[in-house]
């Protein structure tokens, strides 16, 4: 599957301006979580679109600057890891969606948002579950929040080499819950999630 076909059960045929959201990094251990809001431009067709997990980073990386230079607007917000802990991650979640879409240089008339849940928006919302393999604008939404949060890992990893953020991304792999143990938490980490809460 190269490229969605909006096969949703709602009539966007009314809209001009439909926002994709989504976001990346809720599962890892370690900083921030990401959120992306796109309105394409119809007129900018991007080719390969789809869900982010189902692209190789090369190809992420190289849709990444497509959607930036051909979307009508975008915009990508980071919600930190203390602000996690002291919200909980699907709160965090929710308010960088919310933010993204509110900062969108064009107001759009229906924000179309990943999983099943929506962020509170004076636009019209839709939560569409597995949306970003469904909704070309949520897939470039995910593909702006995916690229986003790997590049934070690699700056992560400069400061913290010995965690090898740059590999598994802070999701708790085997690696990375056996270097935790060994180190111990940074102070990036998580510190509300049980993994981390543990060795605290």
């Amino acid at each position: 599957m190269d490229d969605i076909a909006n096969d949703i059960e709602i009539d966007l045929s009314p809209y001009k301006f439909i926002a994709g959201v989504d976001e990346a990094g809720r599962g890892p251990l370690v900083g921030a979580v990401v959120a992306a809001a796109v309105i394409l431009d119809p007129a900018k067709p991007i080719v390969g679109l789809n869900d982010s997990k189902k692209l190789s980073e090369k190809k992420r990386n190289v849709l990444a600057e497509q959607i930036k230079n051909h979307a009508l607007c975008w915009k990508i917000v980071s919600v930190a890891a203390a602000e996690i802990d002291q919200i909980n991650i699907l709160q965090a979640s929710l308010m960088a969606m919310k933010q993204a879409v509110e900062r969108l240089e064009i107001e759009p008339d229906i924000a179309l948002i990943d999983g099943n849940k929506c962020p509170e928006l004076s636009c019209k919302t839709a939560a569409i579950v597995k949306g970003d393999a469904r909704v070309s604008a949520i897939a470039a939404a995910s593909i702006l929040a995916k690229v986003d949060r790997d590049q934070q890992m690699y700056q992560l990893h400069e400061q913290y080499p010995q965690y090898e953020f740059d590999r598994h991304k802070g999701y708790p792999t085997k690696l990375h819950m056996e270097l935790l143990q060994q180190h111990g938490p940074c102070p990036l980490h998580r510190k509300s999630f049980a993994p981390v809460k543990k060795l605290l």
